[in-house]
């Protein structure tokens, strides 16, 4: 036992409990888990794979083996199938060899398949074929002007009606046709959106035909989803004023697209379910693809009181055969093959990041609700989905991404993290209740990031924008300052220019956690399109690219491009009130105050020990003790732990009792906040002042710290980011590698007294480490952290 300590106890803390790798928690009513949507989708694709015939195709019969053949080629390159894989190359082939296919559902989901491979542009000539093919086949006259019939291509199908199941085909195949580069007629899309907007029906909703029978929940999902589409693929024609300025900022009234779309989602909120298609009993599962649909593409992560993609995620987990790893659905064509295609679509495609959430907030009815009247938050209506759009085609970006528009009043903490930045955006000055402010304060205290922009020349807007957060941080500990030059989101992703961009920011501990600018930068992200108007002023052009440049450095700071997927709920230990008190028995952990800026991290001693206490069932203290080295209580705990930014000094006294405290059986834990070269310098004078014939050193890689043979994980691979250039004149290249961990020790005697990380690891435990901080991820901190603490006490 070591001297002057309780020792704590590690055999009390049960070896199977030791031994639980890190896994997410689950909620107590048991939701479905990332995990377990992942599991689903792995199930899916190996039934899909067994099921592919000799010649890459899929055979369900009745003439539709090439349309199900597509729509499984969708499914398993959605569901992660590479399209090297030999299986994935053999179902290509067949979909190439295919001689001029003339039904409108083949040819639509040909394109979208195609086009989803992304061959480079081996397929460029065949998709623009195809779209010409299905260009030709839209209905030109008549009450069906806008739509498409089941039609072969060259005879009666100008005469038809056609149906909202064939179209929203269609539009799904243009659509991807010129997300692929491949054009597609303006025309065809206004006559698109013209036919969507004449044949909803009464009640808000769409039915198969022209609005004359029942909405149905499938139908109504497609119109969403198709209003969305169109609505995005055209642009208003008066750009510019007449001195060339962008138009941003001119009245509006809600238009034809806004009152139709509010009306389908409406319906949909009142006639939500997943089990079922809504107010009709087939063809389940071909709904439930268009509610992921309808769901990602007007960014709502609620419909009513339902959250869409956790309910149907949770359903279709539940509802897969066990065995066999595939589902059945409802109604005709929706046997096990087809069925399965569209659980994958669902699962898959919902799973993408949220990479932004945008505020809504305002003044609100008696109700609590929104006033319609009040939408000052969404002045641009388009500018985080165009941004969004814009930064899922970069290089070394996940090539799905999605966004969501989050209710101020109505969002929890948790609702507001599943997106690690939030957009906030006005012309006109708002009062956030205190609860608001206080739910913005912990966000950004759980790792998120705020970007706040007054457009509209808003200068009501800041100021109450100054005003928040002056409530936020009553204190002074947050102040918002404009960035200087080396700063790093001026070189995240792209060079901006200083004078000409203007980035407002407040520095909490690790990084800087809110943005903000008084330029209207979402007002020409909202004039983004990828296929510009010809005529469009080459200044315009430019000034879309330069504000477009500004959002993607703000989201590159942000995230390191380092996201998680839907319902990969990043991990909150330290919630407030969960403080216990110091028992005997309990492992307890003290931390070190010094002039090196002691706190960067305030929570990261926290949510390690609950992290501990919850993943691995340690038996440890909560309640956090913050000492200077002169105090003699450090003598009661048996840990210290310590990290910083900034150069410090221990003086004469401080480094004596430090030193016995080590002696005597203390262990000491240290990291540098972001690899700060300050704080690095100091401590390793520190060490060798403290103990100069026993220098740091690094640990071997086969050290017992890097395994799990006490209770700990196997760290000896784990993920480093690391910066490449400090050189403010380029862009910042950060790379995220697979190592070995970096751990230095001073060991006296046999024993390791201290453990320290030139590397980051407090920063990343509160999620708080930016794309300019040089050490471990998230998930890797953890556990190189728990490894550290256990072995510790082990040792």
């Amino acid at each position: 036992m070591r001297a002057g300590f309780r020792r704590f106890k590690l055999a009390s803390v049960p070896l199977c409990a030791l031994a639980l790798l890190l896994q997410l928690p689950t909620s107590a009513r048991g939701e479905v888990t990332a995990e377990q949507v992942q599991d689903a989708i792995d199930a899916g694709k190996k039934y899909l794979l067994r099921q592919q015939r000799a010649d890459g195709s899929w055979a369900v019969g009745g003439g539709w083996d090439l349309g199900v053949t597509s729509l499984t080629v969708l499914a398993l390159l959605n569901a992660g199938v590479e399209i090297d894989d030999p299986q994935m190359a053999k179902s290509l082939q067949y979909l190439r060899s295919v001689q001029k296919p003339t039904r409108t559902y083949e040819i639509s989901l040909m394109i979208m398949a195609l086009a989803q491979a992304r061959d480079g542009k081996r397929d460029f000539n065949l998709i623009l074929q195809l779209v010409e093919r299905l260009e030709r086949m839209q209905i030109r006259r008549g009450e069906g002007s806008g739509s498409w019939s089941y039609g072969d291509g060259q005879r009666g199908f100008n005469n038809s009606t056609g149906d909202h199941s064939n179209c929203q085909y269609a539009v799904l195949g243009l659509w991807y046709a010129q997300e692929y580069g491949v054009p597609v007629e303006l025309e065809t899309w206004r006559r698109i959106r013209t036919h969507w907007l004449n044949t909803q029906c009464a009640d808000g909703g769409w039915d198969y035909s022209l609005g004359r029978s029942s909405s149905s929940g499938s139908m109504t999902v497609a119109g969403i989803a198709t209003m969305v589409i169109a609505n995005s693929m055209l642009h208003d024609d008066d750009e510019v004023d007449e001195d060339g300025n962008p138009i941003c900022c001119a009245a509006e009234e809600e238009d034809d697209y806004q009152k139709s779309l509010n009306r389908g989602i409406d319906w949909l909120s009142k006639f939500f379910a997943v089990g079922t298609n809504p107010r009709t009993a087939n063809w389940q599962l071909y709904y439930l693809y268009g509610l992921e649909r309808a769901g990602r593409l007007s960014a709502r992560r609620f419909f009513g009181d339902h959250d869409w993609y956790r309910e149907g995620a949770d359903y279709l987990v539940r509802r897969q055969a066990n065995f066999g790893g595939y589902w059945k659905g409802a109604g005709h064509m929706e046997g096990p093959v087809v069925a399965t295609d569209f659980a994958l679509l669902f699962l898959s495609k919902g799973l993408a990041p949220v990479l932004i959430n945008k505020l809504k907030y305002g003044p609100r009815d008696k109700r609590g609700r929104l006033r319609k009247d009040e939408n000052d938050w969404d002045n641009h209506h388009d500018d985080v989905n165009n941004l969004t759009k814009y930064i899922s085609g970069l290089d070394k970006w996940p090539k799905l991404l999605t966004w969501q528009q989050v209710d101020s009043k109505a969002a929890t903490v948790a609702d507001l993290r599943q997106a690690p930045l939030l957009f906030i955006s006005g012309q006109y000055g708002y009062s956030f209740t205190d609860a608001e402010a206080a739910k913005l304060k912990e966000y950004v205290n759980q790792g998120g990031t705020i970007f706040a922009e007054a457009c509209c020349d808003g200068e009501g807007f800041e100021k109450s924008f100054r005003d928040l957060i002056e409530r936020m941080y009553p204190d002074g500990e947050g102040k918002l300052v404009r960035l200087p030059p080396e700063h790093e989101v001026y070189r995240s992703e792209y060079l901006l220019d200083y004078d000409t961009v203007e980035l407002w920011g407040v520095e909490l501990g690790c990084r800087t956690g809110i943005f903000f600018t008084p330029q209207d930068v979402s007002c020409l992200w909202d004039k983004w399109q990828q296929r510009p108007p010809e005529n469009r002023p080459a200044s315009l052009a430019t000034m879309i690219i330069k504000a477009t440049q500004v959002g993607v450095n703000v989201v590159a700071y942000a995230t390191g491009r380092e996201l998680l997927k839907k319902l990969e709920q990043t991990e909150s230990f330290a919630v407030e009130g969960r403080d216990d008190e110091i028992k005997r028995g309990r492992l307890q952990v003290a931390k070190i105050r010094h002039t090196g800026s002691w706190n960067t991290a305030p929570t990261a001693l926290r949510n390690l020990i609950f992290a501990m206490n919850e993943k691995i069932g340690m038996v440890a203290s909560t309640k956090q003790r913050d000492l200077v080295v002169v105090d003699d209580n450090i003598f009661k705990y048996p840990l210290v732990y310590m990290h910083g930014r900034h150069r410090f000094e221990f003086n004469r006294q401080e480094q004596e009792n430090l030193r016995k405290y080590l002696d005597r059986g203390g262990f000491l834990f240290a990291d540098a906040c972001c690899g700060s070269p300050q704080f690095d310098e100091s401590f390793r004078e520190l060490m060798k002042e403290m103990y100069p014939d026993q220098p740091l050193k690094r640990l071997p890689i086969d050290h017992e710290i890097f395994s799990p043979d006490f209770g700990g994980f196997d760290i000896r691979k784990v993920r480093r980011r690391l910066p490449e250039s400090a050189n403010t004149k380029v862009t910042l290249k950060t790379n995220v590698h697979q190592v070995e961990p970096l751990l230095e020790a001073i060991e006296v005697d046999g024993r390791v007294v201290a453990v320290y990380s030139k590397f980051d690891i407090s920063c990343a435990l509160e999620r708080q480490s930016s794309v300019a901080c040089a050490g471990y991820v998230h998930e890797d901190a953890v556990r190189i952290a728990m490894n550290i603490v256990l072995y510790s006490v082990a040792q």
